[in-house]
């Protein structure tokens, strides 16, 4: 365990501990410590390279790679590792925290994760699932930011069991981070976000693949790609195994939407084979106006894509 002391006055926590810290970890835990939200942040993590990174930065005060020592005597916990750690990191922390502290996350899932968080957690521990649509293709402590959630949406998914008290700790944090918080349930939230963002993590590994797929028949494709190619495909640089676990727990909702898409595609398809260009021309237009409206909508917030 390596640790620094710690300078702020207003804590709304004595102990934060912040099991991954990457981007959205690292970010979170920076804006924690400025702002006086905890006394100290404990960072835990794998990669010893990147815990010290986030202790150069002064995103924590300590870090460890023994998680059952990470989070001893923490007033909250934030998961902040890939969806499909966050069952086996509950079940070891579980018995090793005090009554009434409070466990969160950041993840990109929510919907049966959030009950099973619940479950294994017990009634004595205080859980609130929480989901900051905001980040970056980029990862790891050293690329944070303490603007990363300034005007960006935080979904909380509250249950019937989740303690109010807690609820509002938690929705304090990201309001503080400058977040614009919303409330809604953990299946409504998995739904929407396999739309809304899960969707365009499919169709831009989708699209990468396919042209490494037709450089082997057309030549070196990828050395024409430019500007727009790069814009688009900017997720598909996220970690595979983070969008891996993902699927593994919104994959029906994932699949659904994918359907959806696909028969978008095949309409186009249609309007080109039939040379029906006045509807495909209609099709275009459709979607630029949409696309005009979601900018109007997000002019004020954040437009990075989440990661995680």
């Amino acid at each position: 365990m390596i640790e620094r002391s710690s300078t702020y006055m207003k804590p709304g926590f004595n102990r934060m501990a912040v099991v991954g810290v990457g981007l959205i970890g690292a970010s979170i835990s920076k804006i924690c410590k400025d702002k006086g939200i905890a006394r100290e942040v404990v960072g835990i993590g794998r990669g010893i390279e990147n815990l010290k990174a986030a202790y150069k930065l002064g995103a924590v005060d300590r870090f460890t790679k023994d998680l059952k020592d990470g989070v001893s005597g923490a007033d909250i916990v934030v998961l902040a590792t890939p969806v499909g750690s966050f069952e086996s990191i509950a079940k070891d922390i579980a018995l090793d925290l005090g009554r009434d502290t409070i466990v969160t996350d950041v993840g990109s899932v929510k919907g049966r994760l959030v009950f099973r968080l619940e479950e294994i957690l017990g009634r004595g521990i205080r859980f609130v699932g929480a989901h900051p649509i905001a980040g970056s293709e980029k990862t790891g402590a050293s690329c944070l930011s303490t603007d990363l959630f300034k005007g960006a949406r935080c979904i909380i998914t509250p249950t019937g069991s989740t303690d109010r008290e807690a609820l509002e700790m938690v929705r304090m944090i990201w309001e503080e981070a400058g977040a614009r918080v919303l409330l809604l349930d953990p299946d409504t939230h998995d739904r929407i976000l396999s739309v809304s963002s899960h969707l365009a993590h499919m169709v831009a590994y989708s699209l990468v693949n396919t042209l490494i797929d037709l450089s082997g028949d057309e030549g070196d494709v990828l050395s024409y790609t430019a500007g727009g190619f790069r814009d688009f495909t900017r997720i598909a640089g996220s970690s595979p195994e983070m969008w891996r676990d993902i699927c593994l727990y919104n994959g029906k909702n994932i699949v659904t939407a994918i359907e959806s898409f696909s028969k978008t595609m095949d309409r186009l398809k249609d309007f080109i084979n039939d040379q029906d260009w006045d509807r495909l021309l209609k099709e275009f237009e459709r979607a630029q106006g949409a696309r005009k409206m979601i900018s109007d909508l997000n002019k004020n917030g954040s437009d990075a894509e989440p990661d995680c």
